[in-house]
């Protein structure tokens, strides 16, 4: 072998480990099975999609479950609701929150999101950056602040889904590249699908609404008004939590809903009120 036969055998470009077999059905399949493994918290998506369901009953099928149920009490005396301390029983609580947001509390518990150490690392940072970045937008957009929250809190589902199911091969992928349109792009190329399209193949799958089904399907379709609070939002969170992020006119991601001087005193309340939000929803 000749020196330069042998340092083109040795010169090898570091390389993602191999692409698994990605199946959207298994995946969801599996998120079945944890949910015959957390009953209650399936219980309660379940009750929450009822037409029929009331704050007493869903109160009183989230008190089998105490961690959940401390959750969503710690919560909704959190700052961000405004009843610090004020909120003394389960179906106040339930009625302070929102069944949205307890269906969503629900669906953490039964994703294994609230599990930090199978996350990536900033995953939590994140989604509770865009989550209060969504509710303090959200009336621009004609949305409701809560429903807002509960979008901006599950958005990043399908990032879990992928790191759950190709540990090494996502954070390698997300090592590799930049968040936003370039991460994406690297998803379908690994796996033929995004994880924000993930996300919104789960949500649908689960039964939650349109109006958090849409959104993540839409980001990058800038002329697309369902995906523009959930694009401003993640921008929002990319400047806060992304070190040298560049960034993108907030009137191109909005539609022209946002301005920038729209974002200076949000920045400062989501840099402030995120770690207490994570808090409350982690335990």
């Amino acid at each position: 072998m000749t020196a330069a036969s042998a340092g083109a055998a040795t010169d090898v470009s570091p390389t993602l480990a191999a692409v698994p077999v990605f199946d959207i059905e298994r995946v969801l399949a599996g998120i079945d099975t944890m949910a015959a493994q957390r009953p209650v918290a399936a219980q309660v998506v379940s009750a929450a999609n009822a037409d029929s369901a009331s704050a007493k009953e869903l109160s009183r099928i989230l008190s089998l479950d105490v961690p959940l149920a401390g959750r969503v009490m710690k919560l909704a005396n959190s700052a961000y609701f405004g009843m610090r301390g004020r909120v003394t029983s389960l179906q106040l609580a339930v009625t302070v929150v929102g069944f949205t947001t307890v269906r969503t509390m629900a669906t953490v518990a039964l994703t294994d999101l609230h599990d930090e150490f199978r996350l990536p690392e900033d995953f939590w940072e994140v989604s509770t950056t865009v989550a209060l970045s969504a509710a303090t937008l959200a009336p621009k957009f004609g949305e409701r602040p809560q429903d807002a929250l509960c979008l901006g809190l599950l958005a990043q589902l399908g990032v879990a889904l992928l790191h759950h199911n190709d540990t090494d091969g996502y954070a390698e992928l997300t090592a590799g590249t930049a968040s936003g349109a370039a991460r994406r792009a690297a998803e379908v190329q690994r796996y033929g699908i995004s994880a924000l399209r993930l996300t919104s193949v789960a949500l649908e799958e689960w039964g939650f609404p349109a109006s958090m089904v849409l959104p993540p399907r839409h980001v990058e379709d800038f002329a697309a008004v369902d995906g523009a609070l959930l694009r401003a939002s993640f921008e929002v969170a990319a400047r806060l939590c992304t070190e040298g992020h560049e960034p993108v006119p907030m009137s191109v991601l909005s539609g022209g809903q946002l301005a920038e001087r729209d974002l200076t005193p949000l920045l400062e309340t989501v840099r402030t009120d995120a770690e207490e939000l994570r808090r409350a929803l982690l335990g």
